[in-house]
């Protein structure tokens, strides 16, 4: 299972006997680091209430709200990089493997190899896994073929519909019981779908519906990938504002991807990865889909955005922000804690520099939180000082979430927010957020029936 490795999550080898004195010395030097660290802290704090108050404005301070937050032995938000021990794995699926592992598993039923090839087609082509609709089988071995190649792994429970039509919510019951959701979205031109890479997510983000259960195991490469085929069905059957609307191939099956979903995809690399790697290969061994259409966006783990930038595929990335500083950051995206603001900066920017695709920076505006104009103006700073040119910030209003009196921006400190950044040379576009009145937007999937 993967693993995100940090310094401080390094194992550390300890003598299995530790003299008393030097036990008491250890504890003082922790004493004294909690301390330092605290006042710190208190005094990061009296300047960014100092600021807010120039400006006329409070500074609000981010506590779940609604449920309680698990915390660590530290004192700090608990972070879930791995699943729960003994947890059941999804059994293996057609797309978890390649044409050539397909060919050889089904020749282990004895079965000639072409027949991969036929499979596929169904599957990622005409998206079905019925035995009955495959007339280019046996007859006699079509069920067994079926059974054993496509396992059931996502089963609707609801599907919710807004925007017209054009923005449908699923949510899926997975072979164990585990509760996801995705999100599909019609916009002239392109049809996107939000996908989950986990059940539940680690990250202990306090303003995110989606954390608020923490995380009971990762996604398979095959479940991320049956979120699409299913949404792919849907909309060949007419289930997304109807067919055949804006013309054209890409207006009749998802185009976009954005791993915007349930869990923090670079806490589970390997299978996003094997998922990105299915949704670009050619047809009918894969999707083929662009990879300029898929969207991986972190919280900011830091191993995770390098092995991307290594990885070769030319995705989209984005980078989850929701503050310039430290100080603010540490409490709002507890893996701050981990790596800072400028580590996932400059690990944002190195992935730019390798690939030469535009890095987003989402940023959820959250009032008297993190709207601030100096807040803005250093975001700008920041970003301005790694080069410009190789970053779009996506300003989004934040969507509210059961028992949270937080809320969205007003108008005019947003308006003020994007003025302060595109006056310093930053692109920025507020993101439409779609799905609000069915909890499907950004930060309000639960997975709830």
């Amino acid at each position: 299972m993967e693993v995100m490795t940090s310094p401080e999550m390094t194992p550390v080898t300890v003598p299995a006997a530790t003299a008393p004195d030097a036990d008491e010395a250890a504890s003082r030097r922790a004493a004294q680091a909690a301390a330092q660290a605290a006042a710190q802290g208190a005094q990061q704090m009296r300047i960014s209430e100092s600021r807010a108050k120039a400006e006329g404005r409070a500074q609000v301070r981010p506590t779940a709200e609604g449920w309680k937050q698990a915390m660590g032995d530290d004192g700090r938000p608990q972070l879930q990089f791995t699943a729960k021990a003994r947890v059941s794995q999804p059994p293996v699926h057609l797309a978890d493997l390649t044409l050539d592992e397909r060919a050889a598993k089904l020749k282990e039923m004895g079965l000639p190899g072409f027949r991969a090839k036929q499979l596929s087609v169904h599957y990622f082509q005409h998206y079905t896994t019925d035995p009955e609709a495959m007339s280019d089988l046996p007859k006699d071995r079509r069920a067994e073929i079926a059974e054993v190649m496509f396992p059931k792994l996502l089963t609707e429970v609801k599907r919710l519909t807004t925007d017209n039509g054009d923005t449908v919510k699923f949510l899926w019951r997975l072979f164990d019981g585990s509760l996801v959701e995705s999100v599909l979205m019609r916009y002239p031109g392109r049809v996107t779908l939000c996908v989950s890479s986990q059940c539940g997510c680690g990250m202990n983000c306090p303003f995110c519906a989606t954390g608020q259960a923490g995380l009971t195991r990762n996604m398979s490469a095959a479940e991320i990938l049956d979120q699409i085929v299913q949404a792919n069905r849907v909309i060949a059957e007419g289930g997304l504002g109807g067919k055949r609307r804006d013309g054209g191939h890409d207006a009749e099956r998802v185009s976009n991807i954005v791993f915007m979903g349930m869990g923090e995809p670079l806490a589970n690399y390997k299978r996003v990865m094997n998922a990105v790697h299915r949704m670009v290969d050619e047809a009918p061994e894969g999707l083929g889909m662009s990879a300029r259409g898929i969207t991986i966006s972190t919280v900011g783990l830091v191993p995770g955005i390098k092995k991307l930038t290594e990885e070769g595929v030319p995705v989209t990335f984005a980078l989850s922000l929701h503050a310039p500083d430290d100080e603010l950051r540490d409490e709002m995206i507890p893996v701050n804690s981990r790596w800072k603001v400028d580590e996932a900066l400059d690990a944002a920017h190195a992935y730019y520099v390798k690939t030469g695709r535009r890095v987003s920076i989402e940023y959820a505006l959250i009032k008297d939180m993190n709207d601030h104009g100096w807040r803005a103006d250093m975001l700008a700073r920041k970003l301005n000082a790694r080069g410009r040119g190789w970053v779009h910030v996506n300003p989004i209003p934040l969507n509210p979430t059961p028992g949270s009196v937080w809320t969205s921006s007003e108008p005019d400190v947003t308006a003020e927010f994007i003025d302060r950044l595109e006056s310093a040379g930053v692109p920025t576009t507020l993101r439409d957020t779609r799905g609000k009145e069915i909890d499907g937007a950004c930060g309000q999937l639960a997975a709830t029936e």
